[in-house]
């Protein structure tokens, strides 16, 4: 039985969640590595609706344990906000089955504060933030000050860690204008967090090395999409966080020989939200198209994602900067009814044929696409559970795509209910 890592393949949105809760119902464990949030996941089941963004997929589900790792950075009140609002729609959410890692980064609210500050002065050159706080708390991460889920069991060396917190975000606050941000207040906020949070902490890294050792099935669930990695993706627009699947080990304290099979999340065409670099995007008649079959519109911002044809040289580099088994396309249906379909099979730059998506900012952003055209298909590919019931062209479509992206298709979803699945290989039995 292996243990599996899903991870999105293009900038996100891919359709993580609905696939992370199918393939939920196969695992004991359901463990978030990375990523804030910022990141949202849309779950319809027999009809009713769950947006999650800070809790793992897996909270719907009852009997399953869910895992937030330490390659997260976590708003604590987001979280105990989100946790009240699925508890009212019937979800069940205690110790028991949520779990967090002892030293996982806090998110703090000057965090979010000094995200949107930062954005709102660099004018032309935004990177297209959230604003929740993301990019500071991982600045903080790495800067080692950052506060942490175990130091709010030890409220006595806590003080001397705002201390040094805020030397540094004050010297920031001073430099762009805004007041300091007050010490005692952060304090006093933290003790009354603690009681809320403490009773879900854990230590992650024994807690998922037992559950291997015992045989039990650990599903890792990754945010974004492999192409906003902070290494990997089109970087200066990118998240801050590496979202490619080796994270996976790094982001719970989990080994490399724990990840058995690695799915990637693509959509059957391309969506990008705020900026950055989109070779494929339409700005015409058929990219509203997409938007409004596909509702492409952000769990977490409510933001009308950019549209675009599938690129094939985009989503080729993901599978192999994630190492990736198996392809779980999705949204196949959005392009049901389109006369022509087109897929980009290569890029031109500056007059010359490449096949990579190049790193540096400003060959992104010269970047032209080359496309191949498909016939596209009048039947219906929605609801669809075999083969037998796609279009022919259709068919024909996905299994171009297999072999652009030289990897195979190993889940089809056509709609956004759990159960309008084919399946071609069960990652949980490689």
């Amino acid at each position: 039985m292996a243990n599996v890592v899903v991870v999105g393949a293009q900038w996100g949105d891919e359709g993580k969640g609905k696939i992370v809760d199918w393939l939920s119902l196969r695992a004991d464990i359901v463990a978030r590595f990375q990523g804030g949030h910022n990141a949202g996941h849309t779950l319809v089941i027999d009809g009713k609706v769950y947006k999650l963004s800070a809790l793992p997929s897996g909270v719907v589900r009852g009997g399953k344990i869910s895992v937030v790792g330490n390659g997260v950075v976590l708003d604590p009140w987001a979280l105990l906000n989100e946790i009240d609002g699925i508890r009212k729609q019937g979800v069940d959410i205690t110790a028991d089955n949520l779990r967090i890692a002892e030293n996982t980064t806090l998110i703090l609210p000057l965090h979010s504060e000094l995200d949107g500050i930062r954005e709102a002065a660099a004018g032309k050159g935004k990177i297209g933030t959230t604003g929740r706080g993301i990019g500071p708390a991982y600045e903080d991460k790495i800067g080692r000050r950052a506060i942490r889920v175990s130091d709010l069991a030890n409220l006595g060396s806590l003080e001397a860690k705002i201390d040094r917190l805020l030397a540094h975000h004050n010297a920031l606050r001073k430099g762009l204008g805004v007041e300091a941000y007050d010490g005692e207040k952060l304090y006093n906020q933290l003790v009354e967090l603690a009681p809320k949070i403490l009773p879900y902490m854990d230590c992650v890294w024994d807690l998922l090395d037992k559950a291997k050792r015992s045989g039990k099935r650990i599903l890792f669930e990754g945010a974004q999409g492999t192409m906003l990695d902070i290494d990997h993706g089109t970087y200066p627009y990118v998240t801050s966080s590496n979202t490619v699947a080796s994270q996976a080990a790094t982001g719970t304290g989990m080994g490399p020989n724990s990840l058995d099979y690695v799915l990637a999340i693509a959509k059957a065409y391309t969506t990008r939200v705020g900026e950055g670099p989109f070779p494929t995007e339409l700005n015409d008649d058929i990219g509203q198209r997409i938007g409004e079959r596909g509702h492409e519109f952000g769990t977490v911002t409510g933001r009308q994602r950019r549209c675009g044809w599938f690129d094939a040289v985009m989503v080729r580099q993901a599978m192999k900067t994630s190492g990736v088994t198996g392809v779980a396309l999705t949204k196949l249906d959005v392009l049901d009814g389109l006369e022509e379909v087109k897929v980009c099979i290569g890029y031109e730059l500056d007059g010359k044929a490449i096949e990579r998506f190049p790193a540096s900012m400003g060959a992104q952003a010269r970047v032209k696409p080359v496309y191949k055209s498909f016939e596209g298909w009048s039947g219906k590919t929605e609801g669809a559970r075999s083969w037998d019931e796609l279009p022919a062209q259709a068919v024909k479509y996905v299994r171009q795509i297999e072999q652009l992206i030289e990897t195979p298709v190993s889940m089809l979803s056509t709609s956004p209910e759990r159960d309008d699945t084919i399946l071609m290989k069960d990652p949980f039995e490689d």
